[in-house]
């Protein structure tokens, strides 16, 4: 199968952000199953571990339509990881839009943009109901210590936006639900 390593890092710095996903690793076993014609192989790229306990492997490539080759290749290895009690999923391309959002918030991924309890309080408090994130943050304070903060709470899912439409100061942010 053709996979391309930016499509692999896309799909992983996603994944990083789902909270189904607790754990994953890259590459982690070659498949070999025999065939007519000798023996075939594949590396899965990623073997995930969903909060639920199911494991799964995967795969990622950046076009729309798999090839005849990649969808047979694909339903052997479906049909592989099912008989082990995994499930297997190819990642595909993903929304422009999106995909430049997030990346922009996993430049935020770090703990050291949290801000700390009492701003990460105050972005919740602000956010309780949806606003404009420029109205929220100007109401609590130096932009240039909100958004720092702000970014990362959309990158870790504790507030919310429209990540499939263009960022901007204007775009409704809103608190998620405690769990």
């Amino acid at each position: 199968m053709h996979y391309g390593s930016a499509a692999m890092r896309l799909h992983v710095m996603l994944l990083d952000r789902d909270p189904r996903v607790t754990g994953l690793a890259a590459r982690p076993l070659e498949l070999r199953w025999h065939v007519p014609s000798g023996v075939r192989a594949h590396a899965p790229q990623l073997m995930l571990r969903l909060a639920d306990g199911q494991g799964v492997f995967a795969d990622c490539t950046g076009r729309g339509e798999l090839s005849w080759h990649q969808r047979s290749l694909a339903a052997v290895v479906g049909e592989i990881c099912t008989a082990a009690g995994w499930r297997y999923w190819v990642l595909g391309p993903v929304d422009p839009i999106y995909r430049r959002n997030v990346t922009w918030l996993a430049g935020y991924r770090h703990p050291r943009h949290h801000g700390g309890q009492l701003l990460a309080g105050a972005l919740q408090e602000a956010f309780a109901e949806p606003a404009p994130l420029w109205e929220g943050v100007r109401r609590i304070g130096d932009p240039l210590v909100v958004l720092p903060a702000l970014f990362h709470a959309l990158w870790a899912g504790r507030l919310a936006a429209d990540l499939g439409a263009p960022m901007h100061e204007r775009m409704s942010v809103w608190a998620q639900a405690s769990e």
